[in-house]
């Protein structure tokens, strides 16, 4: 049966109505309590925290008022971010953690992310069997409105101090803008970079509930861009709305993107001889979306590349599969998966400046080994959504690329998880052929699905 609430990344929607309207949001928190008063018995724990959303208050509200209804205590963090959650969750006595966030979508959206005790985002079945509970609750939700929660004070610190002791490196003498995209990190990213001593410029930390990802942020740095080089800082980092990615930029207005994270992060590993996964072999796992230069670069490494779908639920997947210790995307997400269950992009940019540090190369350097093959994606606003193999004219536009390329580019055109979405990635030697066969296939996808 396919599932009804849940997506890649937990429930998410237009704040107030389905399935972010009161009611489901309320049977959401009496079920999740419900579940974990079953396994764990009355009493138990369940954290919630949320980013700067205006929707925010009221959907941890509604969470909360449900969790209470089936027994279970809320502990709530206040304004945290989403990898914040998942170290709460597994660090302290907590049985689940629960984010109010949509990550880097627009203020009016929101979402539900619900993280167990592993610090792990929930298991399919019990994804499943929660939303089965859900949709019964919902009819019987109470009306009435919730008062807003008093925040458990100290959680966001415990997390900060653990983020400073994942490295040993501290960062005086660097001076760093930070674009916290009005969201999840505006609290925590600059006051982290302080205590370890760098000198910090504040940017998009401003948020007034529907500023969040606007214009700024992980998916908007030119304005960090400009902001490092008419500071001359050493560096730009900048997250998204719920801070699990990070992009950053370098002294000389280079960005640095997921892909040359992971370069970085895989060069620090294997010099320290911590890049081996279960079986010795020396591997990062990323995703179909990797640039193919970054997997040209970790070859000549001895490095393998293992390519995931989209999403960093299956990167992590993987990992946990094979063991190995570093993943991400391109888009920003990296997981550091001795030190979080998650993407973390202030641990990301820890890491990154820590290798900086530890190397005494600038960003610019350390990013240099990455060829970079052009790569354009486009987004197609679908009103539907069927099989793309059954769709004769975008698949002929895919294979005269496909033989146009020879061997030396890739096509991938899949449905978002998050959005009403299709996404054509071409990749190519040639920007000017990337761009013809984007633009073709994208207009099949039109014709047939355009919303």
């Amino acid at each position: 049966m396919p599932r009804q609430l849940f997506g890649t990344d937990g429930i998410r929607g237009v704040a107030g109505e389905y399935p972010l309207d009161a009611a489901t949001v309320h049977a959401v928190g009496a079920a999740l309590g419900k579940w974990a008063a079953g396994i764990h018995g009355r009493g138990s724990e369940i954290l919630i925290g949320m980013d700067t959303r205006e929707s925010g208050p009221w959907l941890a509200s509604r969470a909360a008022a449900g969790i209470r209804q089936s027994g279970a205590v809320v502990r709530f963090a206040g304004l945290v971010t989403t990898p914040g959650v998942a170290h709460l969750t597994r660090s302290r006595d907590f049985v689940a953690g629960v984010m109010i966030s949509a990550s880097h979508n627009p203020y009016r959206d929101n979402g539900i992310k619900v993280f167990d005790h592993s610090g792990y985002k929930l298991p399919d079945e019990v994804e499943h069997a929660l939303e089965q509970e859900i949709l019964t609750l919902r009819d019987s939700a109470p009306e009435k409105a919730e008062p807003c929660l008093e925040v458990s004070h100290g959680l966001d610190q415990a997390y900060l101090d653990y983020l400073a002791s994942t490295f040993p490196r501290r960062l005086d003498g660097m001076k760093l803008v930070l674009d916290c995209a009005n969201g999840a990190a505006v609290n925590l990213a600059p006051r982290l970079f302080r205590t370890l001593g760098a000198e910090v410029i504040e940017t998009g930390c401003a948020p007034d509930g529907r500023n969040i990802n606007l214009d700024c942020g992980a998916l908007h740095v030119e304005g960090l861009r400009k902001a490092v080089l008419s500071s001359g800082a050493s560096a730009g980092l900048a997250f998204d709305g719920d801070a699990d990615r990070a992009i950053l930029v370098s002294a000389a207005g280079r960005i640095v993107d997921g892909d040359a994270m992971l370069l970085i992060a895989a060069d620090a590993l294997l010099r320290r001889g911590k890049l081996t996964d279960h079986h010795g072999e020396p591997v990062v796992v990323a995703t179909v979306m990797s640039n193919y230069g970054l997997e040209e670069a970790l070859n000549a490494r001895g490095v393998k590349l293992v390519r995931a779908p989209v999403g960093d639920k299956y990167v992590l997947e993987e990992m946990i599969r094979r063991g190995a210790p570093l993943g991400g995307e391109q888009s920003g997400h990296v997981i550091f998966h001795e030190h979080a269950t998650t993407g973390d992009g202030m641990l990301t940019a820890l890491a990154v400046l820590d290798a900086v540090r530890e190397s005494g190369r600038g960003l610019d350097d350390l990013s240099s080994g990455l060829k970079v093959y052009p790569q354009l994606l486009v987004n197609v606003r679908v009103r539907e959504r069927r099989p793309l193999e059954g769709m004769t004219s975008v698949q002929q536009e895919i294979q005269a690329a496909m033989r146009d390329f020879d061997g030396l580019g890739r096509v991938l055109v899949r449905f978002s998880g998050t959005e009403p979405l299709a996404r054509v990635m071409v990749e190519g030697p040639q920007l000017e052929r990337v761009e013809h066969y984007a633009g073709r296939i994208a207009k099949a996808i039109q014709l047939e699905l355009g919303g």
